[in-house]
């Protein structure tokens, strides 16, 4: 019989989905095993080859796990939010629905060729309101919510509201957005607005002012990794920073708690130190510093307060509320210019570009320590979210400050003794510390450090800050709250409604709240979100329901929010759903959740370390606080895949003409590269007729062609269709078949690398499937398979492969696991082996690669249940003993022949075979051999 993949992929794609193959429930009998992939945004260009990747490598884990026995979890659904489908949206009219459905359509159809274990029955969108009635719930608890320092842990905000009413806020250790101080008769003489503002500073959703990137074309606030060189990443619009209110989540109070988790984890060191530096903690000082000739005075926050004798300049950040009240009426036209340039810059480019930029407020600061008068700038290399937005420059200890002030002629003071700041700022780690204070100024304060240890230092500076009353010691982070606004139509709708100008949430029993229907998608002409085009976006607190704007009254009947969620609201907790997506009463049953726990394996790119893998983990951590999941971590080890890149190729057009020379011959003209879709092209010959009919322009072209064909040049790119380099997987499942890509896909590269995808190889993967085939038919459609009993060699060679391939597996080496189903697959052609003994292993140890070929094979042997359900073999350490050992013999060191000995064979014997070999005497020549020197299993040495 014929290898028919077209027919055999087909047929078990459809028995699969008759037979509920790859649906899965819990079973106690079994140990589970949860794997994920982070999963897709439907874009309406569909997969091309590249985006399999990881979903490929995590299913052949998965099938491999199911096989040993695990009760594995595999689910499949779609972000189905973006800014892509509203963008398509306000240009074609088309409502974002329509063009998500049928781009995850098409997606559906892509992955169903590939041969994926997906439990669809578990599919989710983000977009269906039976899954956002989950993210809107979290949302609503995390409202309802505020961080207690003291305990680690989310508590609900009405302990907060009944200490309130009897403490004041007196010793509360709760975190919040600024330090306020009432007592309880004060709280309870406030009005119901005034209590309401005061507890947001402690919710853990809440509305806060905070700068945003913000793109007026798009009416929308972007992420920073949709920002790139200060224009949207989408449509390349001018970007700015903007200050608004907008909703944040108080991430931050889970900084140390995200730190410590990384330590329970199994991700790669790589990925850890990114979010480690992300969360960026510090242990450090803050420091008040009085502003020359005013009543003002601000905070700084340095990790390095023992370096206060050494600061010649403050720099605040451009958002930084001080500089209004510290720029003097003198600089306020150049202040003005210069914020105006930062505010096209994010955050993240600040932090990557290392230019100098800066303007002097016109102020001066006191330095409580030496009682000089330095002066305060404006850098944007100072952001305003770390510490307090300003910072205390010491340019002879720190690279930025020492940068700057060389730029801008500042004085930079060396505390080191020996240290030399000629060329470079010097890292003050270790060291005598000298001029604190210098020994030529009258002191000012009666703390000296010179002669101490750097460590010494820190310490005691620290002890004198708090002793003296000049600040406190503080632990500090990076991490920021997430915004969580966002001005767009596609996205989760808030539940939330508005009274006398503040937030209150709808009833949780009228969950989910959905998205309504707008006449338009862009900004309202106010310059409200297009929630605002909206006419039935009110909330009557009576009936429970959404209404007509005009009935609007602002006693039982009130607006609701007009942004809605960002994107990452739906992937926060998804992996939880997967568990129970049909459950109508809780996001998952404990029982449930109890058995599932975590994802065991989770698959997904590098760009998310710092988005999404931050956001899901705080969220998770936040559910764990409230009792829902329990695990506090969501994903226990995580593989990162690697990108596959383009291969673009090349024709060369000779200039002025339509006339394209063939790669070897292009030196000879003046010629313009022009990319080729790749397509067209086959092992780097270019098809001239598919060419000619590519593009109209190209109709009439002439060729000149090197030993008749078109050869093209070729690149590693980006794979993007600009560059005509993308590849869509159906043309290679329709041309070589689903199991082919999978295995090549694997062939290319180790998963976590990056690699350029190279059709030239594919070949050989499909002959190796063939290969395979004809181990169980031969040429005549004879079937071969036989129940005599496997010889030595092929059991050798089985448990060889076995042995690999299940190291390979959990090491997720499948580009060598591949090479070696190839070696075996040949040595069992040579040795003609068509027993069923043998073949049948082979089947279940190459299912998780090539799922069809196996699942007709396994039926072909006689099996009536799917190979899925069979069990991973364990190979057998007696068979991979070797009888015999090749030694090298070799005369004076240098090899001459091999010869074959026992394995056992003692080192007498094997020297006396050596000397007694006829071929040894032409190299001892008569000559007495001073000694033999035998290594066990490898080679004997004659030394003459």
């Amino acid at each position: 019989m014929e290898y028919n993949f077209r027919e055999i992929e087909k047929k078990w794609q459809k028995r699969w989905v008759e037979e509920k193959t790859y649906q899965v429930t819990e079973d106690d009998s079994k140990q589970k095993f949860y794997v994920l992939n982070m999963f897709p945004y439907p874009s309406g260009a569909g997969l091309h080859v590249g985006h399999p990747l990881g979903y490929i490598a995590s299913d052949i884990y998965a099938r491999y796990k199911r096989l040993q026995g695990f009760n594995v979890l595999n689910p499949m659904g779609y972000d189905a939010y973006g800014l892509p489908a509203e963008q398509y949206a306000i240009q074609t009219g088309q409502h974002p629905a329509i063009t998500t459905v049928n781009n995850i359509d098409r997606y559906r159809e892509q992955l169903d060729k590939i041969g994926f274990s997906f439990d669809w029955n578990r599919e989710i969108r983000t977009c269906d309101p039976e899954y956002y009635h989950w993210t809107q719930w979290a949302f609503q608890k995390m409202f309802n919510s505020y961080y207690c320092n003291d305990e680690q842990e989310a508590r609900p905000i009405e302990e907060l509201e009944k200490a309130f009413a009897i403490y004041g806020n007196e010793g509360l250790n709760a975190a919040c957005s600024e330090d306020i101080s009432f007592t309880a008769e004060e709280w309870n003489a406030k009005s119901e607005k005034e209590k309401q503002e005061i507890l947001m500073n402690y919710r853990i959703a809440y509305l806060g002012e905070t700068m945003v990137n913000w793109c007026a074309e798009l009416g929308t606030v972007l992420a920073n990794d949709e920002v790139v060189d200060g224009v949207s990443e989408r449509g390349g619009f001018p970007v700015i920073q903007k200050k608004m209110r907008q909703w944040c989540l108080r991430v931050s109070a889970y900084a140390q708690r995200l730190l410590d988790g990384l330590d329970t984890i199994e991700w790669t060191d790589s990925l850890k130190e990114t979010q480690r530096n992300w969360i960026g903690r510090s242990e450090g000082a803050e420091v008040q510093f009085k502003v020359k000739d005013s009543d003002l005075e601000f905070t700084i926050f340095t990790t390095r307060a023992d370096t206060m004798f050494g600061v010649t300049f403050m720099v605040l950040a451009p958002e930084s509320e001080l500089v209004a009240q510290l720029t003097t009426p003198e600089q306020k036209a150049e202040v003005d210019a210069y914020l105006d340039r930062t505010k096209k810059r994010t955050e993240r480019e600040r932090i990557a570009d290392r230019s100098v930029t800066g303007v002097f407020s016109g102020s001066y600061a006191i330095n409580p320590f030496t009682g000089e008068a330095v002066p305060v700038w404006i850098s944007d290399y100072v952001l305003a979210g770390y510490g307090t937005g300003a910072i205390m420059a010491v340019p002879a200890h720190d690279s930025r400050d020492y940068a700057f002030a060389k730029h801008f002629g500042l004085e930079i003071r060396p505390l080191v003794e020996g240290c030399d700041v000629s060329e470079e700022s010097f890292d003050a780690k270790e060291g005598i510390v000298c001029n604190s204070p210098r020994l030529d100024v009258t002191p000012y304060c009666d703390l000296s450090l010179n002669g101490l240890t750097i460590k010494e230092a820190i310490e005691t500076t620290k002890k004198y800050v708090k002793e003296h009353n000049l600040g406190r010691v503080k632990v500090n982070y990076r991490l920021r709250d997430a915004i969580f606004s966002r001005q767009r139509y596609w996205g989760e709708p808030f539940p939330v409604y508005y009274k006398d100008g503040m937030p209150y949430m709808i009833d949780e029993a009228s969950l989910p709240l959905e998205l309504p229907e707008v006449a338009k998608f862009l900004p309202t002409e106010t310059g409200e979100p297009p929630l605002g085009h909206a006419t039935k976006w009110a909330w009557d607190t009576v009936n429970k329901c959404v209404v007509e704007n005009e009935k609007i009254d602002h006693v039982t009947v009130f607006p609701l929010e007009l942004n809605t969620m960002p994107g990452f609201a739906g992937s926060s907790a998804y992996y939880l759903r997967y568990m129970d997506p049909h459950n109508h009463q809780a996001l998952v049953d404990p029982k449930i959740d109890q058995y599932w726990k975590n994802v065991d394996l989770y698959v997904g790119g590098t760009e998310h370390a710092t988005g999404h893998l931050i956001y899901s983990r705080f969220w998770n951590k936040f559910l764990y606080d409230m009792g829902v999941s329990v695990m506090e971590e969501p994903f226990q080890k995580l593989v990162n895949q690697g990108m596959i890149q383009g291969r673009s190729n090349f024709v060369y057009r000779i200039k002025d003409t339509n006339t394209f020379v063939s790669l070897n011959l292009k030196d000879q003209y003046e010629v313009t590269p022009i990319h080729v879709d790749v397509n067209i092209v086959s092992n780097d010959v270019l098809d001239l007729e598919a060419f000619k009919a590519w593009r109209p322009e190209y109709k009439t072209a002439k060729f000149i062609l090197e030993d008749g064909k078109y050869v093209c040049g070729w690149a590693v790119e980006k794979m993007s269709k600009s560059m005509f380099n993308v590849v869509n997987p159906d043309m290679i499942v329709e041309k070589y078949g689903a199991d082919t890509l999978r295995m090549y896909e694997m062939f290319l590269g180790p998963v976590e690398q990056s690699k350029p995808w190279d059709t030239n190889g594919i070949d050989g993967v499909h002959r190796f499937i063939r290969k395979f085939w004809s181990l169980f038919y031969s040429r005549t459609d004879e079937y071969l398979v036989t129940d005599e009993p496997a010889t030595k060699e092929e059991l050798k060679s089985l448990h060889k492969l076995i042995k690999k391939v299940t190291g390979d597996i959990e090491q997720f080496s499948y580009n060598t696991s591949i090479s070696a189903f190839m070696i075996c697959v040949n040595e069992l052609f040579n040795l003609k082996c068509s027993k069923k003994e043998i073949l049948e292993q082979l089947v279940i140890t190459l299912a998780p690669f090539a799922p069809h070929v196996c699942e007709e094979l396994w039926d072909v042997l006689g099996h009536e249940t799917s190979v899925c359900d069979a069990q991973w073999p364990v190979y057998n350490e007696e068979y991979l003993k070797e009888d015999t050992i090749n030694y090298t013999i070799s005369f004076n060191g240098k090899a001459r022949f091999n010869m074959e000995f026992a394995a056992d064979e003692a080192s007498d014997a094997i020297q006396a075979a050596v000397l007694a070999d006829e071929r040894s005497q032409k190299w001892i020549d008569g000559k007495t051999p001073k000694k033999i020197i035998v290594v066990p299993k490898k080679i004997v040495n004659v030394v003459i």
